[in-house]
């Protein structure tokens, strides 16, 4: 068997979500968006598939040359080729478009072998604990815009079976952004709300200072959190040695940090970290971030995965390190979580009442794709 082509198929939907000037989700108005659709064919007919946008320059220049010919099979030969393209296209071939090619061959091996893609990774279990992820703090009424809202969102949350909930604070562009102190108001308000049983994390502010991040994560030992991620700039590493020697709290890292499987070992050897993380659009896909899992296992530590989605859920769902949450979200009063997008028939990380997350059995990751939908709304091909 052989691949024979990529594609990508751009359609049109309405999303009520967008992005301010930082590049965070927030409810908006109901506004038109683009979407993409992956499709990697072989020559007996087998097709896989991913959701994302992919430059038609980086689809002709940098990605077709590594696949076409190749035995689907082989993945980790394809994954290495690609990877080998990045130290010159930087700038087009991110790890989070690798990850879009990497997802579609798993995808297509899956369909091939009529199995889902956690059981070819290795099979731990079926399902996973959420915790429930917010969007980012908002200045909306009804929204995440003061320490209750939180509360209340926490607590309708755990209604809803979330045996955790991770709050994602205010960042900028948001007026009186970053402000510590608003941070520990807001933990502070959701841990007197929810109580002891749950299980609460935060991500903060990005670039606190040394001495800010400290004042945050000693406000948190006392409210009883999990763990902190990233409250500081990554480029330093030495900062995260400095405050995981400082800190009873466990701090889960690195999430953007680039350099993929070889920085989390980095970060695993000199105890930057409590807990790792990555995410299949971190590390560039599965292929890669089943490394990092292992990389975690060897060392004894826990790992929590970036993000949700299909690729992160089967991976979770593959891994034999205990204690991981599936990362559900994003959330917010505003936003209708288990509405499935319109370019598929239901969302890939349906949740039970007990709060656990269920990997699909279907063949592959699991997609129902809605192929009219693309087919009535799509806009380009190549």
């Amino acid at each position: 068997m052989k691949i024979t082509g990529i594609g990508v198929r751009t359609f049109r939907y309405m999303s009520t979500t967008g992005r301010d000037s930082e590049g965070h989700s927030h409810p908006a108005p109901p506004h038109e968006a683009l979407q993409g659709l992956i499709t990697i064919q072989t020559d007996e007919g087998a097709e896989g598939y991913a959701f994302g946008r992919i430059a038609e320059g980086t689809l002709q220049g940098a990605i077709r040359p590594v696949l076409l010919g190749q035995d689907p099979l082989y993945r980790e030969r394809i994954w290495q080729g690609l990877r080998q393209r990045q130290r010159l296209n930087l700038s087009t071939l991110a790890d989070s478009v690798v990850a879009l090619v990497d997802m579609a061959l798993w995808d297509l091996t899956g369909r091939i072998l009529g199995q889902p893609v956690f059981k070819l990774l290795g099979g731990y279990r079926a399902r996973v604990p959420a915790y429930a992820s917010t969007m980012c703090g908002d200045d909306l009424a009804g929204g995440l815009d003061t320490p209750d809202a939180y509360a209340r969102f926490a607590l309708w949350c755990r209604d809803q079976g979330y045996p955790a909930f991770k709050l994602h604070t205010w960042q900028p562009p948001m007026p009186g952004a970053p402000d510590v102190r608003r941070d520990l108001a807001a933990c502070a308000a959701v841990r007197e709300a929810v109580g002891d049983d749950m299980v609460l994390m935060l991500d903060p502010y990005h670039y606190y200072s040394r001495e800010e991040a400290l004042i945050l994560g000693r406000g948190l030992e006392k409210l009883g959190f999990a763990w902190m991620e990233e409250p500081m700039d990554e480029h330093s590493m030495s900062s995260y040695v400095w405050l995981t020697q400082a800190l009873d709290l466990p701090i889960c890292g690195p999430e953007t940090a680039e350099g993929k499987m070889q920085v989390r070992a980095e970060w695993a050897k000199h105890n930057a970290v409590d807990l790792l993380r990555g995410g299949v659009g971190d590390v560039g896909g599965i292929t890669p971030l089943m490394k990092v899992v292992h990389l975690a296992e060897a060392f004894g530590m826990s790992m929590e995965v970036h993000g949700g989605g299909p690729g992160n859920l089967h991976v979770l769902c593959a891994m034999g390190i205990p204690g991981a949450f599936y990362e559900r979200g994003l959330l917010h009063p505003a936003i209708d979580y288990e509405e499935p997008p319109p370019w598929l028939n239901q969302i890939t990380d349906p949740m039970d009442a007990r709060g656990n997350v269920h990997a699909s059995h279907a063949p592959g990751l699991g997609w129902d794709i809605n192929f009219d939908y693309i087919e009535q709304h799509h806009i380009a091909a190549y």
